[in-house]
């Protein structure tokens, strides 16, 4: 038995698992995990489960089967009675899930009739989450199973209060926020995910530091080498740590223009630290401002503040600075290496 399962529930339908409104060690670990991007495939197995002792009446919240969206909601669900009925979303949470389909009509349909919900609660209400009415049709999902459909809060720690409320949901309840912590929680899994290509381009890099008059040296290789991927790290933090950060202060609204400040600012440290000269300076200031800039942009995927259209046109616009301003980078450093001897 998994241990996110505290017993089972006698039903119509037979005995349902019932979850566990206490988050155990493994749950805690594997969120963590999660956040830092060291643990795919995080899923549960999709059907009917319930928290409390729910009777026929009692409704029936929706969610995915992503196992951090599921120990989210059932943590917030302490002395609620309900049923959950989790959707096979292959293992993503329930925003990106309505986006790419797999949190839709269909699924919704045939995981509710499939999974017991019709002996168990015959009538009780399905209440999907506001997130993924994206990917729901609600006036479709009621005709085909004869249940009344809700779209319940944004968060699941409003889920009680919701159900208090006689399924109202107050503007609160309704609004999407951003906050600096639900920004900061985001930034582990982006920065980490940077590990194994930032391995390549270290190469790269320490390979391109040791072009010089004698045509290649070792010794230039490692101190400019090591200086550059300094760099890198310094415009890594700027671009996938401090632009989400101070997302709301950066001036302008493209990502990309606020990941390039954040990373100009780490390549004038760098360029102060461990320039040779006004070329290698300069290189090291282009470079970090395009890394800063590319990973910025590569954080609109967890905002809500775009839309994939509005993804892809910052993407068609910016792209191509960013690849100039890191080859013309390169270039200024191995100019560097001939000129300012």
């Amino acid at each position: 038995m998994e241990p996110f399962v505290d017993g089972f529930h006698d039903t119509a339908a037979g005995p349902v698992p019932r979850l566990s409104t206490r988050l155990e060690l493994s749950a805690v670990c594997g969120a963590i995990k999660a956040r830092c991007g060291l643990r795919s495939n995080y899923k549960i197995t999709p059907g009917l489960y319930c928290v409390g002792s729910p009777g026929p009446d009692a409704p029936v919240l929706v969610t995915s089967n992503y196992k951090l969206t599921v120990d989210h909601l059932r943590a917030r669900l302490g002395g609620v009675d309900a049923w959950v009925v989790v959707l096979d979303t292959h293992g993503v949470n329930v925003w990106c899930a309505a986006g790419k389909g797999l949190f839709g009509t269909e699924e919704a349909v045939a995981r509710v009739r499939g999974c017991g919900l019709d002996q168990a609660a015959p009538h009780a209400p399905l209440i999907f989450p506001q997130m993924g009415a994206t990917g729901v049709v609600g006036r479709e999902v009621a005709k085909r199973t004869g249940r009344k459909v809700l779209f319940g809060p944004l968060r699941a720690g409003d889920v009680p209060r919701y159900l208090e409320n006689d399924f109202q949901a107050d503007e609160a309840m309704r609004r999407v926020t951003f906050t600096l912590r639900e920004r900061a929680v985001l930034t582990p899994v982006e920065f980490l995910l940077l590990a194994r290509p930032l391995v390549f381009v270290f190469l790269a890099l320490f390979v391109l530091s040791g072009v010089a008059p004698g045509l290649f040296s070792l010794h230039a290789a490692w101190a400019r080498g090591l200086a550059a991927c300094g760099a890198t790290v310094l415009a890594c933090l700027a671009g996938g740590v401090a632009a989400p950060v101070l997302l709301p202060w950066l001036p302008g609204r493209a990502f990309s223009l606020k990941g390039a400040q954040t990373g100009a600012i780490t390549g004038l440290v760098s360029a102060l630290l461990w320039a040779g000269g006004f070329l290698s300076g300069a290189a090291l200031v282009l470079w970090s401002a395009a890394v800063g800039s590319y990973l910025c942009m590569n954080f609109t995927g967890s905002t809500p503040f775009t839309s994939p259209s509005g993804v892809e046109k910052e993407m068609r616009r910016y792209l191509p600075w960013q690849i100039g301003a890191a080859a013309l980078a390169c270039a200024l450093w191995i100019a560097a290496a001939f000129l300012e001897g």
